[in-house]
């Protein structure tokens, strides 16, 4: 028996249960794997309050890295004892051990760790398809980005800065600065106090900025307009605050000749090919020191209630684990 997360029914943490389960064989385009590091993202609140819809009963969570159990009589890219990565439905990567389509899976190179490659994976390929597909990025630009102290954030400013444009972060309390700063960001700005579009007009000299990339949602929709240079784009790519309120296409939009987008990874990884191609690029910015990542903690499988607590209470200053 393998130990697993299970929601019955959607609500608050209280609904996450720790239950043992039998994981079976694989079947042919399958593998069966151990985890041995599982990411904590705040899409996971989403699956478990009900806000993105799932059948019940479920597993819970899309990311980890382990290793290869057994592998399906029609997989021939993988092999036992293989080190492994994914960030993808089927959901259920809260858990020691699991069955995942085997098209789900990426192999992680010599010199990622399994708590790196599981810290890495949702963030670093959302950070790859926001910065060189939705807005390909370019030297000498500035842009905005929300959220800077959290696990996006802080890849996604490093990943900017190395490609030479320049990327002002907001940040929801004083102590988030530091962190942001740390990253890359030239300039930091607490949302909470300050009203992030003067400030960035201000940071501009009036010109605003090409794109803005909005993980926060509700509360941040309106300035973010604001701040945009004519013709600029917005990426909604979250919704921590809550879901956007009806756009007004002639005020939010056609004001300024806008672009609004609202991506989604699943979208941008279609085939195995691209999936693997975003992760090796992803890694390969670790390895050479372009990105720098640090654990800010790590939970248990038993943990997840406070973990989930912890998450949507924004305590956590960076990226975070489970380790079973």
């Amino acid at each position: 028996m393998s130990k697993s997360i299970i929601i019955k029914k959607n609500g608050g943490p209280e609904v996450l249960e720790l239950t043992d389960i039998k994981v079976g064989k694989p079947g042919p385009n399958e593998i069966k794997i151990t985890n041995l590091a599982i990411g904590l993202n705040y899409i996971d609140t989403y699956h478990r309050s009900g806000l993105y819809p799932v059948p019940l009963p479920s597993g819970i969570g899309l990311e980890a890295a382990g290793k290869i159990d057994e592998v399906g009589s029609n997989v021939t890219d993988f092999n036992k004892g293989d080190k492994i990565a994914y960030a993808s439905m089927p959901l259920g990567s809260y858990s020691e051990q699991r069955i995942i389509p085997a098209k789900s899976v990426v192999k992680i190179p010599e010199g990622i760790s399994y708590k790196m490659a599981a810290s890495l994976m949702t963030k670093g390929l959302t950070t790859n398809y926001l910065l060189t597909q939705t807005y390909p990025i370019k030297a000498g630009e500035t842009v905005l980005f929300h959220a800077a102290a959290g696990g996006v954030g802080q890849i996604f400013a490093q990943w900017a800065n190395s490609v030479g444009a320049k990327v002002i972060g907001t940040v929801g309390s004083d102590e988030k600065i530091e962190i942001a700063k740390k990253n890359g960001y030239q300039h930091v700005i607490n949302y909470s106090k300050d009203d992030f579009a003067k400030e960035v007009m201000k940071i501009t000299n009036n010109q605003g900025v090409t794109a803005v990339f909005d993980g926060v949602g509700k509360k941040t929709f309106k300035q973010s307009i604001a701040c945009l240079k004519t013709r600029g784009m917005m990426i909604s790519f979250g919704n921590a605050s809550g879901p956007l309120d009806p756009i007004d296409v002639p005020k939010d939009i056609q004001a300024k000749s806008l672009f609004f987008t609202r991506p989604a990874g699943g979208h941008y990884f279609t085939e195995k090919k691209e999936l693997q191609a975003a992760a090796d690029l992803m890694f390969e910015k670790v390895r050479f020191g372009k990105i720098k990542l640090n654990i800010f903690k790590e939970f248990k499988l038993e943990e997840v209630k406070k973990a989930h607590e912890d998450l949507e209470g924004r305590k956590l200053l960076g990226p975070c684990i489970i380790v079973p």
